[in-house]
């Protein structure tokens, strides 16, 4: 299974994820002759070049007539009328959709009507398709991306000067790892945050991979402080990964009744809590107590602090970091009595090690058919051997 982690410490755009991508050994007429077929009238460049000493590529979309500007619609039409494999359509449509969306909120208009001006440009159907289509290429089934430095200042635009990060830049990055460094330029692009955001995965630190090759993807900028470009660590995953933002979240209670606890975990669970459970203990004076733990991602943690001290009698919590690993798994179906009951398969390696039936689709195929649960659960079993 491959594997891509962008380091975005100089920011992102379109072209310098194509340039990475194609830095790793992707021919380029192969990649010129894939862009041809779409039938954008475009002068596509790509050439070797430096930034700070360092080398890689540089790709430049010229078009050749003015860029038009389109609605989603069209965009739609556009990428299913190519040749493309199902899953570029499908990557190419989402990444656009996400795009659409996010400049739909930042007009106050509806989704459907909303017009792209730089985004919705010819070069911006060459640096998406092309990089949905380069990562078909390459085979890469996980895609990662380090805290993205914005930039700071101002940017000129369609609707005139913008605050760095531009509105639709804001709005695509809510929630994820991001930061500023000292030169006053943008640096992520709308195109690249759609990509990046739509595609892969925001991660604190460099996930557990075996790395086989770098591609560096340069952007067109000097800048004046570090290297203008776009790392792209290509290699396998291992058979387990490593999660570096896993929380945990304790606190112990004595005096908080079993109903609130009870209705708390289900209440944790929504907020985002990968796992919330509860254990007896024995507290001060030998009073029996439980101890609350919950699991949960970064991002998460302050939702779900808040809903503890609203929800239960804690009024202080412990939160410490944890590494989580985990087996590749997959969600394989079969069929048991007319029913469709879905099977977890977990991988070491290419070895299974471990499969268990979803106890929901067996619970209510029991109910439907009249069998046992455990009957359901033993036949969904010899079924997928």
């Amino acid at each position: 299974m491959k594997y891509i982690y962008f380091d975005c410490s100089s920011g992102a755009s379109g072209d310098m994820i194509l340039a990475s991508l194609l830095s790793l050994g992707v021919p380029t007429e192969e990649f010129k002759n894939f862009i041809k077929s779409l039938k954008i009238k475009c002068d596509l460049n790509i050439y070797p070049g430096k930034s700070s000493g360092f080398s890689g590529l540089r790709v430049e979309v010229n078009i050749s007539r003015p860029s038009e500007e389109r609605n989603y619609p069209e965009i739609e039409r556009i990428i299913n009328r190519a040749n493309l494999s199902p899953r570029v359509k499908k990557n190419s449509l989402a990444v656009f959709k996400r795009l659409f969306q996010a400049e739909s909120r930042v007009h106050g208009t509806s989704f459907r009507k909303t017009h792209l001006h730089e985004a919705g440009a010819d070069d911006a159907l060459v640096d998406i398709i092309g990089s949905c289509w380069l990562l078909e290429k390459l085979q890469v089934e996980s895609i990662y991306f380090s805290p993205v430095n914005l930039g700071r200042g101002f940017v000129q635009s369609e609707h005139g000067r913008l605050p760095v990060p531009p509105p639709a830049v804001a709005e695509l990055m809510a929630g994820l790892p991001v930061f500023s460094s000292e030169e006053p330029t943008e640096l992520l692009t709308p195109t690249g945050a759609a990509i990046l955001t739509t595609l892969g995965q925001g991660l604190s630190t460099l996930p557990q991979l075996v790395y086989e090759k770098i591609g560096y993807g340069l952007g067109h900028k000097e800048l004046k402080y570090h290297p203008n470009l776009l790392r792209a660590f290509y290699g396998r995953k291992e058979d387990f990964r490593s999660t570096e933002q896993i929380m945990v979240i304790e606190t112990n209670l004595d005096d908080c009744s079993p109903q609130i606890l009870g209705n708390f975990i289900n209440e944790a669970l929504k907020k985002g809590a990968l796992e919330a459970y509860l254990t007896p203990v024995i507290m001060k004076k030998n009073r029996p107590g439980s101890k609350l733990t919950l699991i949960a991602e970064a991002d998460k943690i302050d939702r779900i602090v808040e809903a503890v001290f609203l929800e239960t009698t804690s009024i202080g919590v412990r939160i410490f970091p944890v590494e989580r690993r985990i087996l590749r798994r997959e969600i394989k179906e079969v069929q048991v009595a007319g029913q469709k009951i879905r099977v977890k398969v977990a991988y070491l390696g290419q070895d299974v090690v471990n499969y268990q039936p979803e106890f929901d689709d067996c619970q209510q195929a029991a109910g439907k058919t009249g069998l046992p649960v455990k009957k359901v659960m033993t036949l969904a079993l010899k079924k997928l051997n």
